[in-house]
């Protein structure tokens, strides 16, 4: 059975007591996923393109990738168990001779940063989605507290 993909975006980063909440969402749902709390800043400073006052290892990722000629094709949020994310960063290499599709099992923090530092598209399977509780009125009630 394949397992389409929909096309989702970032709808806030919000810390928390043990780290930071990530809300992503489509027009269906908006779902959170839960991370260190040294990732919020960094994906807040991404989406600003902000840069950091020194290199951090996406940094140094996206520099690697820029050296062998390869780029960024689109993270996938593929997988969920018990609260627990699976992603997979989708990277292409073309040279003279043939062109190459790689997928790298990642993080879902480091990949949604490499997204955002290439301006690449971040998708979630809908199997995922279809796990996963809508949150967009939790989402909603914060941010209007923090109005």
């Amino acid at each position: 059975m394949e397992n389409r993909v929909l096309l989702v975006s970032i709808k806030g980063v919000i810390p928390t007591s043990n780290g930071c909440a990530l809300f992503l969402g489509c027009s269906e749902k908006i779902f959170v996923i839960y991370m260190d709390s040294c990732m919020g800043p960094i994906i807040e400073n991404a989406i600003r393109e902000t840069p950091e006052e020194r290199p951090q290892s996406h940094d140094l990722m996206q520099l690697m990738l820029e050296g062998l000629d390869a780029e960024v094709e689109r993270v996938i949020i593929n997988h969920v168990d018990q609260g627990t994310f699976y992603a997979r960063l989708i990277i292409s290499m073309e040279n003279e001779i043939r062109h190459k599709i790689v997928e790298i099992d990642a993080r879902p923090s480091d990949c949604i940063v490499l997204a955002l530092l290439t301006k690449k598209p971040l998708y979630v399977a809908e199997s995922v989605l279809a796990a996963v509780d809508d949150m967009s009125e939790v989402l909603q009630k914060i941010l209007e507290q923090q109005d």
